[in-house]
């Protein structure tokens, strides 16, 4: 087997070589490997140290912060030393609670280097879902932004190691040490002993079909290693300056504003909006020198809203991933910059698995070919080959590098990526030239903006509402989000369909939910499809909204958030930020 340097190597060289890749790539050995302390410090820090690894830019007031490699290994180091003098060690975990600040990545390179394994959470969550992560993600340490600390009042967090960013935090009195107390330590730092490429090192919190959300674990070798699938994906080269638009705390945001671009050499750049704006990533896309960027398709719809032409953008590479990308748009954006936007696929418990890669025709709709190192099947129902079923990966000799080590029950015991296939969930249409469409979920998960939501775990909070005696969330296409959140609620019969009941709902929801998750609308019916055996019948309703069928035994009196000026804030009347 090849090691981290020559794999790499091997797909930078084949860049617009896809035939040649797939033929001839192997995953790294998996050996000891630590990827901040033997490719971050020892190749990237060390070869090229004055380049700029990470620029953040804040585009409401022109701010902007950037670290040369050398500068980032420094600082981590520091990072490490001091959270290893609060008594962080090997094996502990660590939930990263932070926005797009250096210390989110300061923080993810010093725990890699101490072996400890990090939580990394979304700024959007809910008290209720903070208090989730702390039960079952069982954090030894927190690192969170100032503006978080009220949501961990009420908490049990005695006994933690708690930090907090930002030069202005005075929280000593409420257990909260200073973050920026890490730089008074070494600048050096010596591992305790060598990490196994197999030892923990993210815990994703990830919606399925229970109410609470999957714990998926990944090793030191399947996100860091796995990730030159993703590297391949997004075409990336040394020198690249890359820009993805992502949210912290999610998958995506470790795939390309974290691994893939250092991966390969590359600037990463972080363009900080709040609300976001097509026009002001355009215009600091141009300003920067951006050579490639990714972005969710919700992204991309907006941007198309904007004048294309006359940019003076450096623009290689452009790519999408979280959902599938309209036709109109890859022709609109093709028809201004003369750039294809490629589609790119996986999830957060691989790297990127399919995608359509530099150099080679895309069709539009498809998802492209298994990437190099990844062997993919489509299965009907009764596990034989077909052309349309669901996606599973070759596991035994074929294991990729980039799948899960598998679900956490939160006592450490894994499950779910054992056996000779890890089953992906989602249902794709092969070609004969052996491109992929997406055709939906074999479950009823779905995305909305790049945001992965289970029905299972909205109908959970609904039901907890006193007039609602029974609810299915299912999605409804929109032109902005692709899909939102919908529910047909069967009320008691003591309660009212109106719009009392309805805003009382909402505001219900809303409180219980993070931002991404919130319903869109409801449908009061007096009766839901279901099984014979009793299970609702989610998919019936699907095919009412996408069908447009009004007149239906199912269908009832609705309400969206719309219908209630008072449920409005600026912050819903601006396109959610995009998780990618």
């Amino acid at each position: 087997m090849p090691s981290f340097r020559e794999a790499r190597e091997f797909l930078l060289a084949r860049r617009t070589d896809y035939a040649e890749a797939v033929a001839g790539f192997s995953w790294p050995d998996p050996v000891p490997f630590n990827w901040a302390l033997d490719w971050f410090d020892a190749g990237l820090a060390a070869e090229r140290p004055d380049q700029t690894a990470l620029r953040i830019v804040e585009a409401g007031t022109g701010a902007e912060v950037s670290f040369s490699f050398a500068e980032l290994s420094r600082r981590s180091n520091q990072v490490a030393n001091h959270l290893a003098g609060l008594g962080l060690k090997r094996g502990d975990h660590l939930l990263l609670l932070l926005g797009n600040v250096p210390a989110l990545w300061e923080t993810f390179l010093a725990a890699m280097k101490l072996g400890v394994v990090v939580i990394p959470a979304t700024t959007l969550l809910t008290g209720e879902e903070l208090a989730d992560r702390l039960e079952r993600g069982r954090p030894r340490a927190i690192v969170a932004g100032p503006e978080q600390l009220p949501r961990f009042s009420g908490l049990d967090t005695g006994g933690l190691i708690r930090l907090v960013t930002g030069a202005g935090a005075k929280a000593e009195d409420k257990g909260w040490g200073a973050y920026d107390a890490a730089f008074a330590a070494p600048e050096t730092f010596a591992p305790d002993a060598p990490t196994g490429a197999d030892d923990p090192l993210i815990l994703y919190f990830t919606s399925g079909t229970t109410a609470k959300p999957k714990l998926v674990r990944h090793s030191h070798r399947s996100y860091p290693v796995g990730a030159l699938s993703t590297m391949y994906w997004l075409g990336l080269q040394p020198g690249d300056v890359h820009c993805n638009v992502s949210s912290p705390g999610w998958a995506k945001h470790a795939w390309s504003s974290f691994f893939a671009p250092w991966n390969a050499g590359a600037t990463i750049l972080v363009i900080n909006q709040a609300p976001f704006s097509a026009s002001a990533l355009l215009a600091q896309l141009e300003r920067t020198g951006a050579t490639t960027l990714c972005a969710p398709p919700t992204v991309w719809r907006m941007v198309i809203q904007e004048e294309l032409g006359g940019r003076a953008l450096k623009l290689r590479e452009v790519c999408a991933a979280g959902e599938p990308l309209n036709p109109e748009v890859i022709e609109r954006v093709k028809a201004a910059w003369g750039l294809t936007i490629r589609d790119g696929y996986g999830q957060t418990e691989t790297t990127a698995l399919m995608a359509n890669t530099p150099g080679q025709p895309v069709t539009p709709g498809s998802l492209g070919r298994p990437l190099p190192g990844y062997r993919v099947r489509v299965l009907d129902a009764d596990g034989a080959p077909a052309s349309e079923g669901e996606v599973c990966l070759e596991l035994g000799a074929h294991r990729p590098a980039g799948l899960m080590q598998g679900y956490d029950d939160g006592n450490g015991r894994l499950s779910g990526a054992e056996g000779d296939l890890y089953r992906t969930g989602d249902v794709a249409f092969v070609d004969g030239e052996g491109r992929y469409t997406f055709v939906g979920r074999a479950d009823d998960v779905f995305k909305s903006s790049g945001y992965r939501i289970s029905p299972f775990e909205l109908e959970s909070v609904l039901i907890e509402h006193p007039a609602v005696a029974e609810a299915a969330v299912v999605p409804v296409p929109d032109t902005l989000r692709y899909l939102i959140p919908k529910a047909y609620v069967l009320l008691t019969a003591a309660a009212e369909p109106g719009p009392a009941t309805a805003l009382d709902i909402f505001r219900f929801t809303n409180a219980r939910l993070a931002g991404f998750k919130r319903l869109r609308g409801l449908e009061f019916v007096s009766e839901l499809p279901k099984t014979i055996s009793g299970k609702i019948r989610r998919v019936q309703l699907r095919r009412l909204e996408h069908d447009g069928v009004t007149d239906d035994p199912y269908r009832g009196r609705a309400f969206t958030q719309s219908d209630f000026p008072e449920l409005k804030t600026d912050a819903e009347r601006k396109p959610d930020q995009t998780a990618g």
